[in-house]
């Protein structure tokens, strides 16, 4: 008998546990104008794709338009009614921005909603230039030769660099678009530059940053390591380019780097950073060169779209590297689950140096990343 409660036990411990899974209708009843285009959701759920045909609104008898989205797992949703692209994204009934609608899963929901304006409906104010004058342009369209393509380039230098003979650390960051100006920034800029003038000033530690612009329509495939499979984020699968971006910054952008500015040579004194998509490809470039980069800030990483074995931890390093992860509460179901699991995994290997933030209320976006850098560059500049 003993063995029979056994053999059930174990019987019990090996059928996989079925995960609850939701159905979540999204319902339009209101648009205050262009009620005859086409409506797409956006969001955490499918990378934020702004054109995703699967996520297009039907006609639900009368006005109302819709959606059902099945078999959600529970967690915090993030997203935003779109015609199309993020020019065209709903806003308020002002003009301006409005944060990004929320909804917690934890049932079968059925929610409405009005659309009180279109972003282009109103003529776009002048973004201010907010640049300090650290930051420079090295180019406007720095030649990719593994992408047969061109990039523009940010630098932001110390406010002693050209009063010191001194050397700097480099940290490299992605979507450079949105690091120190605002008037390039697409969601709002991180401010990069005035919280290292702050920072250094309270810390006596200085890093250079060069800042490199994303591709725009190619961002997805030039930060994506490998192919994204097709049902993840569209239904058809994204080239992975990313071993041919990751090469660039190393055998390309940095020696040129280095041959041009006073920097700190070795990955004791070489970083790279990003979030979403640029979260990944920094961790890549990670696993890739791990002799190159000493330290990555990973921020709200898209860990969702790989294979735990894709995700596999180098080890083969020469010193300790160095991982800073960051995620909100309130971003996609399995941002937490996703990053913890990756975690355990480095906690496999003790030579690696990993701190783990974060913010209960935070969504995915530029707000709570802005917010996070401070934290992030001093744990680094207190290890080196």
């Amino acid at each position: 008998m003993r063995n029979i409660i056994f053999s059930f036990a174990l019987l019990l411990l090996l059928i996989p546990v079925v995960q609850a899974q939701f159905n979540v209708k999204l319902m339009v009843t209101k648009v205050a104008t262009r009620q005859d285009e086409p409506i797409y959701v956006s969001g955490n759920f499918n990378n934020w794709n702004p054109k995703d045909e699967q996520y297009r609104l039907k006609p639900f008898g009368g006005s109302r338009v819709g959606i059902v989205i099945k078999n959600m797992t529970p967690g915090n949703y993030a997203f935003k009614f779109t015609r199309g692209s993020f020019d065209k994204v709903e806003c308020l009934a002002d003009g301006r921005d409005m944060n990004d609608r929320v909804l917690q899963v934890d049932s079968d929901i059925d929610s409405s909603f009005t659309i009180a304006g279109w972003k282009d409906d109103y003529p776009e104010k002048p973004k201010p230039y907010t640049a300090s004058p650290q930051v420079s342009i090295i180019d406007t369209a720095f030649y990719i030769p593994q992408l047969h393509s061109t990039r523009r380039i940010w630098l932001y230098l110390p406010r002693n660099y050209y009063q010191s003979t001194q050397t700097y650390p480099v940290l490299y960051m992605q979507d450079g678009q949105n690091l120190f100006n605002e008037q390039a920034a697409f969601a709002g800029e991180w401010g990069i530059d005035e919280c290292l003038d702050t920072l250094a000033q309270k810390l006596g530690k200085y890093c250079i940053v060069v800042g490199i612009d994303n591709g725009g329509d190619k961002r997805l495939s030039e930060y994506s390591p490998y192919t994204i499979p097709a049902g993840k984020v569209g239904k058809d699968s994204v080239k992975g380019e990313g071993f041919y971006y990751i090469n660039f910054i190393v055998n390309a952008l940095k020696p040129f780097i280095d041959s041009k500015y006073r920097t700190k040579k070795g990955p004791h004194y070489t970083y790279i950073a990003g979030s979403s998509m640029g979260a990944i490809i920094s961790y890549y470039a990670f696993m890739k060169y791990p002799n190159i980069f000493g330290a990555a800030g990973i921020f709200s990483p898209a860990f969702w779209l790989y294979s735990p074995q894709q995700l596999k931890p180098a080890v083969h390093a020469d010193f300790k590297p160095v991982y800073y992860f960051y995620a909100g509460g309130k971003e996609s179901a399995t941002m937490l689950s996703d990053m913890d699991e990756v975690i355990k995994n480095l906690d496999a290997y003790p030579s690696h140096t990993i701190r783990r933030s974060v913010y209960p209320p935070g969504t995915h976006q530029e707000k709570y990343w802005r917010e996070e850098f401070p934290a992030f560059y001093r744990w680094l500049m207190q290890l080196y």
